[in-house]
């Protein structure tokens, strides 16, 4: 015979339904919002577009404001789970060559395609409303994977594979040479985020760079 759920488990219990019913509001709001910018989504726009009653959305979501912010959370969190993952790779790992060109290369393939870019450029256009968010984001999306990054070369410089006198500025100088110009042409919209030759150059671009990084930073 089955026991009945203990508090904990109740408490963190959610209904399958509202589980459903978040992920496709989430997911009509990001479309909703990169198309129309924060002032211009309401929240009719985000139920007619994810298929639901508004009351539905207001199940779910107490507002537009927080909504925004979860669409936010989810962009945060998918930054930290990667920044993660390559901080325990490098820590494991004595081919820098490897492990930095391919850490180049997906930035480039990661941060230039999907929905990061429109989302940077979202949220730069509304940083004046919503500084907060603005602050958060930067600090755990794009300073986290800096922070990664910096933390793995100044391993690397310990361990004498390469010449590390300031990680935080060897991490900058990583970062711009594998997507720094991809990057502002991309929030510039001066490239298609979709087009497959612009995201092979830019994938040959970010190699390019980590090459001559790993020159100026050899041991």
């Amino acid at each position: 015979m089955n026991s009945a759920p203990s508090t904990t488990d109740r408490a963190d219990y959610e209904d399958p339904r509202i589980t459903r019913s978040r992920a496709l509001i989430m997911e009509a709001a990001a479309r909703v919002f990169l198309q129309r910018g924060y002032p211009g989504t309401s929240v009719d726009d985000i139920a007619a577009e994810a298929g639901v009653s508004k009351r539905t959305v207001y199940n779910v979501f107490d507002d537009k404001e927080q909504l925004f912010r979860a669409i936010l959370d989810q962009a945060i969190t998918t930054a930290e789970r990667y920044s993660l993952a390559f901080g325990e790779t490098a820590a494991e790992t004595d081919d820098v060559e490897a492990a930095l060109t391919a850490l180049a290369r997906e930035l480039a393939a990661s941060v230039l395609s999907g929905r990061v870019v429109p989302l940077r450029r979202l949220l730069i256009g509304e940083a004046s409303r919503f500084p907060e968010f603005a602050a958060e984001y930067y600090e755990r999306a794009p300073g986290r994977v800096m922070t990664a990054v910096s933390g793995a070369l100044r391993g690397f410089g310990e361990r004498g594979l390469l010449r590390i006198d300031d990680p935080e500025l060897a991490a900058e100088h990583f970062a711009f040479l594998a997507i720094g110009p991809s990057l502002d042409r991309a929030l510039f919209d001066l490239e298609s985020d979709t087009d497959a030759t612009t995201a092979t150059r830019a994938v040959e671009r970010a190699e390019r760079g980590a090459a001559a990084f790993l020159r100026a930073y050899a041991p």
